[in-house]
Order: structure tokens, then sequence, then C-alpha cells
């Protein structure tokens, strides 16, 4: 028996060198980098700023490979059945990576078991606006228009079951008003027409999507979810400052990898992400598309911070019964 346990010992000390001289050699071969949105969006940035940065630090390619569809699952089943061996990875956030755990009660896979946090990316600053054909310029006048409306005002998302979905529907609530969800599959690239023609009249939207549309007086800021008033917006209170704190999410994007990846490749992979994240060209990038990079000192950090996300969102949805078809 004790030559059992010598042996075993053993053959763990080898597999345990094996795995850090995988990592101190990676990468070899060019690595994938999925992303469950078309190109153009902030997702799809974040991973274009991270691709520059860890494809000269590597000295191999990184690929951005966009699989846009169903709310980001078809994304997260390709990441999640990838090898766990570094070269595929996937960038994904609140919606894709936290809440879909429980708005897609048919997921063939769970982020939570299937994939791994390697770290958060970035944080994005948020707005709560409205049409300029509604007579309001703060939250309290809105909440107080909803209710004299009679039920008749919209407001937009983008889509069933995403943050701006569930934030709307903590907000409205906590409000005491009602008003029509109109979820639009493209996002953003629908919302803003939406709102400037009066189609939908209120909508939670990231900064760097409306913030031209505002400067030119097309939409209507009320509020924003970021801790501190924005340069670009000084006039604009925070949503503590307009009476309603802590509603409104400033949306993250995070870097995955399959569950299952080697601790030190997990370790090595992160080192060199965060020194990316870090390097004033990266943050300068951010900087120019409203962006803040917000990184975890460990993967452990970041992996307990999703589960909690999840936790958290996932309550969301089942307590006002949110349900994908």
């Amino acid at each position: 028996m004790d030559k059992l346990f010598r042996l075993l010992a053993v053959i763990s000390c080898v597999v345990a060198a094996v795995a850090v001289n995988a990592a101190e050699k990676f990468p070899q071969r060019p690595v994938r980098l999925i992303v469950p949105y078309a190109p153009g969006g902030a997702t799809d940035i974040t991973a274009r700023l991270l691709q520059t940065g860890v494809s000269e630090l590597w000295g191999q390619p990184v690929i951005v490979d966009n699989r846009a569809g169903a709310s980001g699952t078809i994304a997260i089943e390709l990441a999640a059945r990838a090898a766990s061996d570094g070269y595929t990875l996937q960038v994904g956030n609140v919606s894709t990576n936290a809440i879909n755990e429980t708005t897609f009660a048919s997921l063939k896979v769970k982020p939570s078991r299937d994939l791994t946090g390697v770290t958060n990316l970035i944080q994005l600053p948020h707005l709560w606006v409205v049409s300029t054909a509604v007579p309001a310029s703060s939250l309290k006048e809105f909440a107080d228009y909803a209710r004299k409306s009679g039920g008749k005002l919209n407001y937009g998302s983008a889509g069933v079951g995403s943050y701006p979905h569930l934030d709307a529907v903590k907000l409205l609530k906590h409000m005491g008003v009602e008003l029509t969800h109109v979820p639009y599959k493209a996002g953003a690239a629908q919302m803003i027409p939406a709102i400037m023609g009066n189609e939908i009249q209120f909508m939670f939207i990231n900064m760097a999507s409306s913030l031209q549309n505002i400067r030119a007086g097309r939409i209507k800021p009320l509020a924003t979810t970021w801790p501190t008033r924005r340069p670009e917006l000084p006039n604009v209170p925070t949503v503590a400052e307009a009476g309603y704190p802590g509603y409104g999410t400033n949306a993250w994007n995070g870097l995955f990898a399959p569950a299952g990846i080697p601790k030190p490749l997990l370790a090595r992979i992160h080192a060199d992400v965060v020194k990316v994240m870090e390097s004033p060209a990266t943050k300068e990038a951010l900087a120019k598309v409203f962006m803040t990079g917000v990184v975890n000192r460990s993967p452990q950090e970041f992996q307990q911070f999703v589960l909690e996300e999840i936790k958290t969102w996932g309550k969301i949805v089942i307590d006002n019964n949110i349900k994908v078809e």
C-alpha cells in the first residue's frame, strides 16, 4: 500500500510539472476568442481591444470568432464544449454568462458549471433616458408622468431577460408604474431609432451607444448609474442624486475559459490578460469608447463574483416570472 501511495505521489508531481511546463510555453498556436454578438457592440469592442494586446504579448494570432444568436447561448455552448487547453476563450457579459442561466431553462450547458472565469475586463456606464416627447426632466417627474398616462407608455430593452429589461422591471416596480415592454433583438441598433421616433418612451442603455444622440438633443437623459456624474454629461445626475439609489446596472464584460482548464494555465492567462488590460495603450483605447477597465486579483475572485451575479439575477428573474420562450 505504501508503494502505491508513493507511486501516486510521483504521478501527481509529474502531472503538475507537465501542467506548469505547458502553461509556461503557452501559446504555441493561434487562440480563438468567441464573442456572443455580431461585430460592433460593446462586447465585441472589448474582445478586439483584448485581441490586439494579447496577440502582441503572446506572439500568436488571436482570432475573434463572432457567434451571434439565441441571446448568446450559441457562443456559450461552443465555448463550454471546447478543449480545456486555453486555445478557446470566450468574452461574455452579465446577460450571457449570468442572467441566461436562469432565463434559459433549456440550456444544454450551464455557465456556472461548464465555464470558469478568468477575469473581469470592463464596466460600462449606463443611463436612464426618455423620448424628447416626454415632458419630464428627472426620474421622479417621469414616474409622475407615467402614473398619469394610464399605461399608455412603452419601454424598450435588448430582449426579454436582458439586463436592460430586468433593470427596467425593477425600477418601474419600485416607482409603482406600469409600462408596456417592447423587446428589440438587435439591441441598441433598434432601440435608439425607436426612442427617437417616440415608438418607446423610456429605456436603459449604455452611454457609448446613446451619447451622440443625447448631445444632438434627440434623446433626453435623466440619470446615470455610474457612481459619480460622468464628465461627458456633467449635468446628468446619478441615480442616487435622482432619488433612486441602486437602480440600474453598470454592465460588465469578462473573459471565460472552458471548465477544467489546468490551474497553472489559468493563472498564466489571467496574468497576461491583466497586464494587457492595465497597459496605458488599452486604458487610452477604452476611454475613447467610454469604457473603464476593471480586472480581478485572481480567477477565483472573478468566478465567485460571477456565481453571485447568477444567484442575484436568478432571483430577480424568478420573482418577476420572466421566461424566454
